[in-house]
Parts: C-alpha cells; structure tokens; sequence
C-alpha cells in the first residue's frame, strides 16, 4: 500500500486541480472513524460532505451492495427495474410526493427540477414563462444550468456566457422575493437550510410565504434537499420543520448511505410532463444504486438514526453555543439537527487544520462558517470528544 506522502505527489502529477484538497489520504473507515494511509485515526464529523450520513461502511448498506453487485451491477432505464421501482415508492411514500426520477448526483437533480419546472411552464401557461428565481449564497451544482442557478458569483466566475432566464433574491427576504417573482416566473428553487452558503435557515414565514407567491404567480416551488434531506436536520426532510410542500423535491448526499445516487421527486400533476425522450441517465437508478439506497432508508427509518440526529444535534448545538461564549470571535451558532454552523469574526482555516492534526476532521464554508455535518448515528460520547479537541484548538486562536 502506499503512504500518504506517494498518494500526495501522484495526486499532485496526474490529477486536475479542480478541488482544493486537503494534505489527507483517508484509506478506510467504519462508522465515525476514518483513518489515513499512515494509520492515523480521526473522528469525522464531515462525513463525505453530508453523505455517509450512516457512518463509513454502514454493515447494512455493504451487505445490500455485495448481494445486488452478485445479482446485477447495470441494466438500462429502457426496462423496469425491481430495486428502483421499490426506491420510488419508499421515497413517495415518506416525502409527500408522487414520482421520482433517478440520476448520479445533486446538481443531475436539480438540473433535472430546471428542466422539468420549464416545460411544464411552457406547456400548461406561456413559451415566455421560463423564468427561475433563487436565492443569493445558495448553492444548487457544478453543471452550467446549476452554477447559474447558483447564487455565489465567485462559482460562476470563468464559465460565462452562462444560461439565461435565472434571477437572485436576497435569503430570508420576502420582500425582495414578492418584488421578483412576476408573469414570467416558472419556479423558485431554495434550500431550507443553505449548507455551502453558511448554514441559513430559513423561517416559517419566509417558506409560507413563498409558498404563496408561487400559488398566486402559477409558479412551482422547488426545494434542494441534497444537503438538509434524509434525517440530516432532525426530520426525513428539511421542509417537514415547516410545514410547506413543495411541487417539486431533489435529494442526494445521504440517499445512497455513501453510495453516489440522486433523484427528483414531483407531484403527480407536475410530474406528468415528463414524456419519453424529455430526460434520462444511463446510470441513475442502476440496481447498485437502489440496493444501497433502500438498506441507507430503511436504516433510517427503522433504526432511529432521524430521532438521534434530532437528540445529539441538540446536544450538539448546546455544547457548541457553551463554547461560542468563550471566544469573542464566535458570532453565532445555528442550524437545525446535525447540520449545524459557527460563524466565526476570523477566517476559520486554522481552526479546521488545528483540528485535524488533533484528529477531528470538520468543515469551513464561506471562509468564516465552521459546519460540522458528522454522520447521524454518533453518539454523545463522539460529539463530547469532538468538542474538546474544538475548544483545545479554539483556545490557541487569537481575535
């Protein structure tokens, strides 16, 4: 096996540098523990960017995973699939919408939201009604209809012309938002909490009244959940905090228990554009994919891993609020469950090195956001641990 130091330097030679990566080779994990290929040990509360939301190697979602990949690995989407079809309906039932469509990744499904909002725009209203309004410091992708559909300039820098007919509205704000939406609005498309824009939440009032807006300019709401759904905050998804269904959900991340899976899920009236030929994936839905996808599901459903998010990310959140009134550079703690944020008056990459030479791996978003996004099944024991090493490393920062 090699070492850190040889996986580093090969990255260096012969990968793109299109992230930013951190100086860490991680060769195995199970659970909240991961360790690097020097055989260092670390507790992590990023968890794959909000993925292995069931910890590394979950033995439910290995076991489904090796059963399916003796079965079949791949089968086109021109076939029914038996563990796809079980996927849709054990999301419709628990989401509150009625069809789904599968696919890799966030951005595929909220690409695939676009294009569903705008068709069924121009179908059932007007050719001119395509316009889509979100929010400023969301994030919804990496593909050129995503990082359009982006709020954060600093994403879409480099890759003008980009796609036209987006417009952006401050987050929280329903004034700026009822003075945008107008005739030519298709759909607003908002995260419930923003996760790389911050950890914002958004109100109630703000959510209903969205929600309204849309009712009254035949426009669809859209929410991203690729990061907020699947238990993350405390409930199966982020907007059953609120109370405010949406036309049209996307979820990711946590979906396949670590296994790259994504899909959009729309009401039976929305849904129903969809025509032959209107979208697709070779890959989305594969039978690997769903296997693993309904053991991560059923695991959380059954196995209380949403109650213990909603319980040690209050924990959490109080341990994290205890250690802000040390510090005069920690401005505010918020989030909801175990995607939780600590907003920070210095720039916080020193306190995510310190950290990880300690061995807790988190977050920083934003340049001054410290997220922490750790699997959902840790216990309060781990979350103790990981605010020691925080304040450990918290105490050597100077304002």
């Amino acid at each position: 096996m090699m070492n850190t130091k040889e996986i580093l330097e090969m990255g260096e030679q012969y990968l793109m540098r299109n992230v930013g990566r951190i100086p860490l080779a991680p060769v195995r994990g199970k659970g909240v523990q991961l360790w690097d290929a020097d055989g260092n040990e670390y507790l992590d509360f990023v968890s794959g960017i909000a993925v292995n939301s069931l910890g590394h190697c979950h033995p439910a979602v290995v076991d489904a995973i090796t059963r399916q990949a003796n079965k079949l690995i791949h089968c086109s989407n021109l076939y029914y699939i038996e563990p796809q079809v079980l996927l849709a309906k054990m999301l419709a039932k628990h989401s509150g919408m009625s069809k789904a469509f599968f696919c890799n990744s966030g951005a595929e499904a909220n690409e695939a939201a676009i294009k569903l909002a705008r068709k069924h725009a121009k179908l059932k209203y007007s050719q001119e009604k395509i316009e889509i309004i979100t929010a400023q410091q969301s994030f919804h992708g990496r593909t050129l209809a995503t990082i359009t559909a982006t709020g954060q300039t600093r994403y879409q820098k480099g890759f003008e012309p980009l796609p036209g007919g987006f417009k952006y509205v401050p987050f929280n704000d329903l004034e700026a938002m009822e003075q945008a939406v107008g005739a030519a609005t298709c759909a607003v498309m908002l995260e419930p909490i923003q996760g790389e824009g911050g950890v914002n939440e958004a109100s109630r009032y703000y959510l209903e009244g969205v929600k309204m807006l849309c009712r009254e300019h035949s426009a669809l709401l859209i929410f991203d959940e690729v990061q907020t759904g699947i238990g993350r905050t405390g409930h199966f998804l982020a907007y059953q905090h609120y109370g405010v269904e949406p036309d049209i959900l996307t979820l990711a991340k946590a979906l396949g228990g670590g296994f790259p899976i994504g899909a959009m899920l729309a009401n039976d009236d929305v849904a129903a554009t969809f025509q032959p030929g209107d979208h697709a994936s070779t890959f989305g839905g594969n039978p690997l994919a769903c296997a693993a996808a309904l053991a991560a599901l059923e695991e959380m459903l059954t196995g209380g891993v949403i109650e213990n998010a909603a319980a040690v990310g209050s924990y959490m959140q109080d341990r994290l609020r205890g250690l802000a009134g040390k510090y005069d550079y920690v401005t505010e703690v918020r989030g909801l469950g175990l995607l939780l944020g600590v907003e920070l008056a210095i720039d916080g990459g020193g306190i995510v090195s310190g950290c990880q030479e300690k061995g807790l791996l988190i977050n920083c978003v934003n340049g001054n956001v410290l997220r922490f996004i750790p699997p959902l099944t840790i216990t309060r024991q781990d979350v103790d641990q990981a605010m020691g090493i925080l304040e450990t490393v918290m105490d050597t920062i100077k304002k």
